[in-house]
């Protein structure tokens, strides 16, 4: 459900006017599929999100026919719905050839190649059980984003980069051993849930490592400005654009963001080492 109604941006300003009025919106009134659109609109300027848009209704419709029969409403069956549709259909997969490209966490290029991380074909995921009514959220999952959804009392949690496999305890617990070594063990937090602005930040978040990873640090700064557009309370962002910008020797920006984190902040683990560079870096423009 769309929060008001507004042009169609068309260019990367306009995008960033629409974010930035995400991030005054309630948690529950930010429509995720649009804002991911939204996001993905920043790096391909001028690219018309109509046709997007539409495969997003076209995806839903079809599993609104696949889900039709109102006599067989189970977490079954609509798990069914959604896989045979997104996976069957229309050849949704997790890209685990190229997981660390960064098409993979732009939606726009996920629906162009049908590839994606976790987190980006979970967005997909809840988008399409939300067309339905249906009962669905992402949970605080580590490492791999997964969907939780409920019907009449009973819950599943399921795997949108693994064709919507529902994944049992067991296996969640060797999933999580594989990423976090064979002493980590589930925890009740794991199962919480996440809600649509932290979705979109698990989103960004996948973009922002792999570029500071490749000491991309422009761009990685871009994408932490848009996390911050709908996430303004992030306050620690500002502090990971003022080392960044201390990188690119972009000093006056570097103090200026680390000021705004410190002037947020008052009890913070990192305060005393950004006020340590914030020292260093106005030694250095004087």
């Amino acid at each position: 459900m769309q929060p008001w109604t507004s042009p169609d941006p068309n260019d990367a300003d306009d995008a960033r006017a629409w974010l930035r009025r995400v991030g005054g919106l309630g948690d529950d009134a930010i429509p995720l599929a649009e804002t991911a659109l939204q996001l993905a609109l920043l790096d391909r300027p001028h690219v018309p999100l109509d046709r997007y848009r539409q495969h997003l209704a076209l995806v839903a419709r079809d599993i609104g026919d696949a889900a039709r029969d109102p006599g067989k409403d189970t977490l079954e069956t609509r798990i069914q719905a959604l896989n045979a549709v997104l996976y069957g259909r229309y050849g949704y997969r997790g890209d685990s050839l190229n997981y660390d490209d960064l098409q993979n966490a732009n939606l726009m290029r996920v629906i162009d190649r049908r590839r994606g991380l976790p987190v980006a074909l979970g967005i997909l995921y809840i988008h399409a059980a939300r067309a339905q009514g249906w009962e669905v959220t992402g949970i605080n999952f580590p490492a791999h984003f997964m969907v939780r959804l409920e019907c009449r009392g009973r819950r599943a949690i399921v795997d949108p980069f693994n064709d919507g496999t529902v994944r049992e305890v067991s296996e969640l617990r060797e999933m999580l051993k594989t990423s976090h070594g064979e002493s980590a063990e589930l925890d009740p937090v794991y199962y919480a849930p996440v809600g649509n602005r932290e979705t979109l930040i698990r989103l960004q978040n996948n973009l922002k490592l792999r570029l500071t990873q490749t000491e991309e640090h422009a761009r990685a700064v871009e994408v932490i400005e848009s996390m911050l557009l709908i996430a303004p309370g992030e306050t620690g962002l500002w502090y990971e654009i003022g080392t960044l910008q201390a990188k690119l020797g972009n000093l006056k920006a570097a103090i200026a963001a680390l000021e705004t984190y410190l002037g947020r902040v008052e009890q913070e683990p990192g305060r005393q080492k950004a006020a340590a560079l914030l020292q260093k870096l106005r030694a250095q423009l004087n």
